[in-house]
C-alpha cells in the first residue's frame, strides 16, 4: 500500500524524531519503510547549529526508494532537495518545514540530511503517523 486513505484513517499518532549526524555525508533522518501501511504527515523540520563560531551548511532531501534505517546512508533512489546547501548561522536554527508547508511522506521514501560538518547540526522532525 503506497498511501492509506487518510479520510478513513484508523489511527493518527504524533511523533518526533531527531538526529545529530556524526558524518558530513547524507544520512537518513526519517525512513518510511516499504509495506509500513503508513503515510507520515511532516509538520516541521528544524536544523539547529550547535557550533558557537561557524556557520554550517545543510541539505535536506526527500529520497525516493532505497529506504533503510535512520542514520544510515541512502541506498539508491533519487534525492529531491527541500533545501540545498543552505547556511545555518552559528548558534542558530533553520526552520525548513512548518505547518504552512507540511507534506506527506509515503511508503518507500525517506528524508535524508547532509551537514557541512560532523556533530554540529541537530535535525528535528515532527510528524503524524497515519494508518
Amino acid at each position: 500500500m503506497a498511501a492509506p486513505n487518510i479520510m478513513n484513517a484508523n489511527a493518527v499518532y504524533g511523533k518526533t524524531a531527531y538526529l545529530t549526524p556524526s558524518v558530513n555525508t547524507a544520512v537518513i533522518l526519517l525512513p518510511n519503510q516499504p509495506g509500513s501501511n503508513q503515510v507520515y504527515k511532516i509538520n516541521s523540520i528544524t536544523a539547529a547549529n550547535s557550533d558557537g563560531i561557524n556557520a554550517i551548511n545543510t541539505t535536506i532531501s526527500i529520497y525516493s526508494n532505497g529506504v533503510i534505517a535512520q542514520n544510515s546512508a541512502p541506498q539508491g533512489g533519487t534525492a529531491f532537495p527541500l533545501v540545498s546547501t543552505v547556511s545555518v548561522p552559528a548558534n542558530a536554527s533553520l526552520i525548513v518545514v512548518d505547518k504552512s508547508n507540511a507534506f506527506y511522506l509515503e511508503e518507500n521514501t525517506s528524508i535524508a540530511v547532509t551537514s557541512g560538518a560532523a556533530n554540529k547540526i541537530t535535525y528535528i522532525v515532527s510528524y503524524e503517523s497515519i494508518t
